[in-house]
């Protein structure tokens, strides 16, 4: 095995993530110590990062979920510092956090997405919903593990799901539904992961769907024709390429009634929990969940 010097295994945070990412990062740095990796805990919101110098740290594997985690600020911290970390670099980190502008670069690249409006404080509500139609969802634009996501089902309730999301971000998304199931497709390094199918017993994949439910189906192999697999598994690579994705990451698609695929958001620093994707695409593909951990830090990275 590679020797990978001082690891520091950077999960907590102070994002609405934090909770998840205490998750992740518990169950990496378990694994890294199971392998004989020399690792310990950071958590970024409690500590300056300057100490991973001061401490002679070698290297960090960031297991941070959302804002000054996910979005590009911890990876410009650490560019700065010299130290190596996991995932994509700054650009894509950042680029990634924002659904807006990730669609808009998969939409200059004439890759297909849902249709979709900004929302603000003005916007005409009989407009939105006449154009998306009905249902719709309506998301900030920087937040993952669906904080702050409604479902919205008739016009009057679209002003109230605005507000909701505005508390979590200035800007919000408001998405056509898309009903003919949803997927996912892991990347690591070279290699694309099995697809896997999401099947929440809620009305969708929400936080608790994610994180608490155990009612949450998710089906790998996915039951995609391999043809229709082959093609979700390279869409996901064309996609984490255009944003610049490096090392490992995850593309999230919804499936049309017709069977063509829309590319929902791209996360440059995935789960790592017992109900998280990446391991469980891993696993079917034969790696385990400690080699998944050490290939994501082989694949560590200045800039």
């Amino acid at each position: 095995m590679k020797s990978f010097g001082k690891v520091a295994v950077l999960f907590g945070g102070k994002s609405a993530e934090r909770e998840v990412s205490l998750k992740s990062g518990a169950a990496v740095l378990a694994a890294l110590l199971r392998s004989g990796v020399d690792a310990h805990a950071f958590d970024p919101a409690t500590r300056n990062l300057q100490a991973l110098v001061d401490e002679g740290f070698d290297c960090a594997f960031i297991a941070l979920h959302g804002r000054y985690g996910e979005d590009g600020t911890v990876q410009g911290a650490l560019e700065l510092l010299g130290i190596p970390y996991t995932g994509s670099g700054v650009m894509a980190s950042a680029l990634g956090m924002d659904k807006w502008r990730t669609k808009l670069v998969w939409q200059a690249a004439q890759l297909p997405v849902p249709d979709y409006a900004v929302l603000n404080e003005s916007s005409d509500w009989d407009a939105i919903a006449q154009r998306l139609g009905l249902p719709l969802f309506v998301k900030p634009a920087n937040e993952g593990s669906s904080v702050g996501i409604s479902k919205v089902k008739a016009t009057n309730e679209l002003q109230s799901a605005y507000l909701n999301a505005v508390k979590h971000d200035k800007l919000v998304l408001a998405e056509s539904f898309v009903g003919g199931g949803e997927y996912t497709v892991a990347i690591v390094g070279e290699q694309t992961l099995p697809v896997i199918k999401i099947e929440p017993a809620n009305e969708f994949y929400d936080y608790e769907a994610k994180y608490l439910s155990d009612d949450t189906r998710y089906l790998c192999p996915s039951g995609l024709s391999p043809e229709h697999e082959v093609e979700m598994q390279h869409l996901a690579q064309r996609a984490f390429e255009l944003i610049g994705g490096q090392g490992w990451g995850r593309v999230d698609f919804l499936m049309s009634d017709e069977g063509r695929p829309y590319l929902l958001e791209a996360n440059t620093s995935p789960g790592m929990t017992d109900h998280s994707l990446v391991p469980m695409a891993a696993r079917q593909a034969g790696i385990g969940f400690e080699q998944l951990v050490l290939r994501v830090l082989e694949l560590a990275h200045v800039g």
